[in-house]
């Protein structure tokens, strides 16, 4: 959530930035203002009434003490008149900072300036691209093919348990999986990132904490009797973890890793491309979260990015990073990196991970902050990425590893699944 003081002070650059994602917010900027002057002149209305409240409770102990019982009585009557004018504003202003508050979580974050311009993801900015595309033989199939052949994947089953959108691993297929999830902690926490578990249903609080709340709340799985929301990734529970925390600067940075299933509805979300492992109701993600000092967290993201492309470089798929337009980007980002395996099979890029700085978006939301050293408390800024999400990649590794004999395991993974070939 952007913070009113900005939004304030700097009205036309909100506008012009907010802009970039091809979202007019001058009239939601201008109501947000209008809304928090009113807040702040209620207020003062609400202070003076109780300063002078108080002022005559005093007077009128006084005036008792005197014997000056008309005097006392007047103040009373006077007394009796300032409490219902405040419990009057009292109750326009709860109204309008809940009024207030209902709008500011409209406002998506502000792009960072070198966020490009755009309006879809065709305009993202290619800034990376590695790895070797290889040349499949002729027969070479689709991954949900050789997930049939191989009998690793049941997606009919999957199905005939739940819906569409929930596989079930079998075998060697399951071995991987848990392969890859243990690869990618290992990996982190060899980074310095500390390993978390943490609840796969969180409450209404930590989905408004990190911005899927009210932004993606058509997006997430609800379980109403609990008024609790299944988790769309471990950022809402890992990042929620610092909600309403008050740390030191010298607790900064904070890494942390954690693996857990996902769940999203992806209503609307159907053809060829969602096809398989493309995309899942129900899918396992290993992630990192970090908090960090303002004046580092640039610096952290890209750091983040090249531990991410190590991860890549490690399982040898071929692999671009785009910088994300301001079209395409999250409610929440200041500046997104997308990470993408090209599939040979399906001849396209598939997304398996975002890289994002959120910078103080989330932390307002959290009222998550730090004591500098000069004792002032600020907003730090929060960082997340994929490390990564399950399914594309492991559809880029039977698709690109596949042979006539089998599919070959990255040798990076071997050690983990106990195996070198699924046939």
């Amino acid at each position: 959530m952007l913070q009113i003081a900005y939004i304030r002070e700097n009205k036309e650059e909100v506008i012009k930035k907010l802009a970039k994602r091809n979202l007019d917010a001058k009239e939601l900027v201008n109501l947000v203002i209008d809304l928090d002057e009113k807040r702040r002149t209620t207020q003062v209305e609400l202070d003076n009434i109780l300063a002078e409240s108080n002022k005559l409770s005093k007077e009128i102990g006084e005036f008792m003490r005197s014997g000056e019982k008309e005097k006392a009585e007047a103040s009373k009557a006077q007394t009796a008149d300032l409490k219902e004018k405040s419990k009057e504003l009292t109750e326009i202003l709860n109204e309008v900072t809940a009024s207030l508050q209902e709008e500011l979580y409209k406002l998506p974050n502000v792009p960072n300036e070198i966020v490009p311009e755009g309006k879809t993801a065709d305009d993202n900015l290619n800034v990376y691209q590695d790895g070797e595309i290889p040349t499949l033989f002729e027969g070479a199939m689709p991954h949900w093919e050789l997930a049939k052949k191989y009998d690793i994947i049941d997606f009919d089953l999957g199905a005939k348990i739940t819906g569409a959108g929930f596989p079930v691993y079998k075998g060697k297929g399951a071995r991987l999986q848990r392969a890859l999830i243990n690869y990618f902690l290992d990996k982190n926490t060899a980074a310095g990132y500390q390993e978390t578990q943490v609840p796969h249903l969180v409450n209404e609080a930590s989905g408004f904490g990190t911005g899927q709340l009210p932004d993606k709340e058509g997006q997430m799985y609800f379980v109403g009797e609990d008024n609790l929301y299944l988790i769309p990734t471990a950022e809402v529970p890992v990042t929620n973890i610092y909600r309403d925390v008050l740390l030191n600067e010298s607790d900064l940075p904070i890494l942390c890793t954690g693996y857990t299933p996902c769940f999203r509805r992806e209503a609307g979300s159907y053809g060829a491309h969602v096809r398989g492992l493309n995309r899942l109701h129900q899918f396992d993600k290993v992630e990192i979260v970090r908090i960090e000092h303002p004046d580092k967290s640039y610096e952290a993201l890209d750091g983040m990015v090249e531990h991410v492309k190590g991860i890549l470089e490690d399982l040898k798929l071929p692999f671009r990073i785009l910088r994300l337009c301001g079209g395409d980007m999250g409610f929440t980002s200041a500046l997104t990196y997308d990470f993408e395996v090209f599939s040979t099979a399906q001849d396209r890029w598939l997304e398996i991970s975002s890289v994002s700085n959120f910078e103080t978006f989330q932390a307002n939301r959290l009222k998550l902050r730090f004591k500098d050293k000069e004792g002032k408390n600020q907003l730090a800024h929060t960082l997340n990425g994929s490390s990564l999400a399950l399914p594309r990649v492991l559809a880029g590794i039977l698709e690109n590893y596949q042979t006539p004999e089998g599919i070959v395991i990255p040798e990076v993974l071997r050690p983990y699944t106990g195996f070198d070939i699924i046939n």
